[in-house]
């Protein structure tokens, strides 16, 4: 990115508000009057790249998979890649725009997710193995649950409030059943690299220290051995390059992570009004999916 920084930061606002298909209009944030309904996905997936047959319904996980507008775009990936590969019950309820304290119970009218969707309320209802959380981390308070804290302006305050927030979101998730949460770490920010690094800090502290799981789908779009450096392009995987469409420059050996206008999402489609699941099939959307379901897979 070679934009001036307060232009980036401004993009990435707008960007951060919407993941949708190409048809649905002008680049904007979702109104946070109108709420998105839940979305639970049970039907199944055609193709999977991390089919497995050892995974029996006997032994299978019910995941919840909860966050902003990364997960609204991953959501049916990983959908597909759970529900084939550890032939998981799935649900996702993502919310574009949203923080940690959106999930929060007792936000009301300060929130953008519903009070049905509130994280706890989906564990009490749902009874899930796993609830997957991911944020990249609201940092420049679109959301009024906030209170106005950013990170450009008050950045030790912003941490401060969101390690407080992981904790009360945990401690809600906890009392509301027995259930393990996995962080899913972020990757690269070409802005604000050193927040994405101490946001990601903060989910493996709280983690470690609580007995909590981390998928670290951040490095799965990083470059080796440059975790935090901003990359649009990755060499292709053998899964890529077996799968064409994966594989987005094929004579490069390389594929698209980002498009070249959109450095924090990834999905190959253009962001849009409506947030929607991507509709186009996007490497960096599956290598984040895959790193989720091995996590899962992993640790039964």
């Amino acid at each position: 990115m070679r934009k001036p920084w307060f232009v980036g930061m401004l993009l990435a606002a707008v960007l951060l508000g919407a993941c949708g298909d190409p048809e649905s209009g002008a680049q904007a944030a979702p109104p946070p009057e109108v709420p998105r309904a839940s979305v639970t996905t049970q039907q199944r997936a055609p193709a999977s790249a991390s089919a497995s047959p050892s995974a029996t319904p006997a032994d299978a996980p019910a995941v919840l998979y909860l966050g902003d507008s990364l997960a609204m775009e991953a959501q049916k990936v990983v959908g597909q890649e759970v529900r084939e590969g550890l032939r998981a019950t799935y649900t996702s309820a993502p919310y574009s725009g949203t923080t940690l304290c959106d999930y929060l119970e007792g936000t009301g009218e300060r929130s953008l997710v519903p009070a049905a969707d509130k994280a706890a309320a989906l564990v009490r209802r749902l009874r899930p193995d796993f609830v997957v959380l991911q944020f990249w981390g609201n940092a420049w308070g679109y959301t009024p649950c906030m209170d106005g804290i950013t990170h450009d302006a008050s950045p030790e305050r912003y941490f401060e409030r969101y390690a407080a927030d992981m904790k009360r979101l945990a401690d809600q998730i906890a009392g509301a059943g027995d259930t393990r949460i996995v962080w899913v770490l972020q990757g690269p920010d070409p802005i604000t690299p050193d927040r994405v690094r101490r946001v990601n800090a903060l989910y493996e502290e709280r983690a470690a220290a609580a007995g909590e799981l981390v998928a670290d789908a951040g490095r799965a779009v990083s470059a080796a051995g440059a975790r935090y450096s901003w990359v649009q392009y990755l060499p292709c995987t053998a899964y890529e390059r077996a799968h064409g469409a994966y594989c987005t420059q094929p004579g490069r050996d390389r594929t698209a992570l980002h498009r070249d206008d959109d450095y924090l999402h990834f999905c190959l489609a253009p962001t849009t009004s409506t947030p929607k699941p991507c509709p186009v099939r996007s490497p960096g959307i599956l290598r984040i999916a895959l790193e989720i379901t091995r996590v899962i897979r992993e640790n039964p």
